[in-house]
């Protein structure tokens, strides 16, 4: 399992590549970034790919509902161009209160909008033409972005979207997955769609999770469950969260000494993680770059 890093701040462009150059200087092997409700994920790592030299950068994740998959392809090529092919597109479904309650559009079937939201994409992404006449996505044509094919992973976590991730994806991203739920529940569902697909590479498994260095463990806790309260409401987190055995999100951070995190993070690595990336949170003052420094010291060793 290598070691990334999650953006820290980053509330403008320069905050989100100055970022990714430390991430870089740190050793980490990937720096990723969320599509949330600030910065366009794909468009800041393109300026952040142009502007490191060896780092992967990976979306985690950006939302298929509001964006066709040919303009979605047509962003990560250019961001795989801007970067010489260290650019990795993660996408995902979102949630049904966002793409609901906020976009108005239809969030029904999710698994069967997602497969045919990847018979456009993946063929561009692999700088091949397609002629797709769906139900919701319709594209007739190729583009034309200089550079190498693009490794797109999707957020999984339920059975159908994890078998599908085996089968034609290069794997799956996770957030709020412990080692318990991706032992036992991510990666046979993962293996499971790439033997059925006849692949022979092992698919890719992406976590994040909160993590802090700390001896106090329980304000740590209570820290966590203030940043992270809302995760535990919303459906696929919460099935993960009961696949682990947790009450909420703030159960699912590594918090403790170097010894507990270290452990922990072998323990992801011997459940099927390939990557993981670091949420780094301010459980305390200054826990946030504590835990970098120490995560940075591991990176060396691991990466």
């Amino acid at each position: 399992m290598k070691l990334g890093m999650n953006l820290i701040g980053g509330a403008t462009v320069a905050e989100v590549v100055a970022d990714a150059q430390r991430a870089e200087r740190e050793g980490f092997a990937s720096f990723s970034m969320a599509n949330i409700f600030g910065l366009d994920a794909i468009n800041a790592l393109t300026v952040a790919g142009y502007e490191t030299n060896t780092i992967g950068l990976v979306t985690a994740v950006v939302p298929t509902f509001p964006r066709h998959p040919a303009a979605i392809a047509q962003q990560a090529l250019t961001a795989a161009s801007a970067s010489g092919g260290r650019f990795t597109l993660g996408i995902g479904l979102s949630h049904k209160v966002v793409i609901e309650g906020m976009y108005g559009m239809s969030f029904d079937r999710p698994a069967r909008h997602m497969r045919e939201y990847l018979k456009v994409l993946l063929p561009l992404l692999n700088k091949e033409p397609v002629q797709v006449t769906g139900e919701q996505f319709t594209f007739r044509g190729g583009l034309r972005v200089p550079g190498d094919p693009v490794p797109c992973a999707i957020a999984a976590m339920g059975p159908a979207m994890l078998r599908l991730a085996g089968e034609q994806c290069s794997g799956t991203i996770l957030w709020m997955t412990t080692a318990k739920a991706i032992s036992e529940h991510i990666v046979p569902h993962l293996r499971e769609g790439a033997r059925r697909s006849g692949r022979s590479d092992e698919p890719q498994v992406i976590v994040s999770l909160p993590i802090a260095l700390t001896n106090d463990i329980d304000g740590s806790r209570e820290a966590a469950a203030r940043e992270y309260q809302n995760y535990g409401n919303l459906p696929s987190y919460r099935s993960m969260l009961d696949a682990s055995g947790l009450s909420g999100a703030a159960d699912a951070a590594i918090i403790g000494n170097e010894a507990e995190l270290e452990r922990s993070l072998r323990a992801l690595a011997e459940a099927g993680t390939t990557l993981f990336h670091a949420s780094c949170f301010p459980a305390d003052d200054g826990a946030t770059e504590r835990t970098r420094e120490f995560l940075a010291s591991l990176a060396k060793r691991w990466n």
